[in-house]
């Protein structure tokens, strides 16, 4: 239901919303998803940034590092993927 106010007559109307009003509505209730759904997997990425800082730190003194540097380039690189797929779909 939607709820007008007229300031000029100062009735109040009560309708239901219609198709277009409804398919607005799931449109911005969609972005407002993928932009969350952005937020939350740059945190992800953002949480991993200091084993990239170590393995770099380790790789520059030639020691070894206690991660996986593949699985976490393939992990950090799917985040960005998502991250990227999702930016694209809310440009359109």
């Amino acid at each position: 239901m939607k709820v007008t106010y007229d300031y000029k007559t100062g009735k109040t109307e009560i309708r239901e919303f219609t198709e277009e009003e409804l398919q607005e509505m799931k449109k911005i209730n969609e972005k407002i998803q993928k932009q969350n759904e952005i937020i939350l997997l740059k945190e992800q990425l953002n949480a991993t940034d200091y084993k990239i800082i170590k393995a770099s730190e380790y790789s520059l003194l030639n020691l070894e590092c206690e991660y996986d540097i593949a699985a976490l380039h393939a992990e950090r690189q799917s985040l960005r993927d998502k991250i990227n797929e999702l930016e694209a779909e809310l440009e359109v």
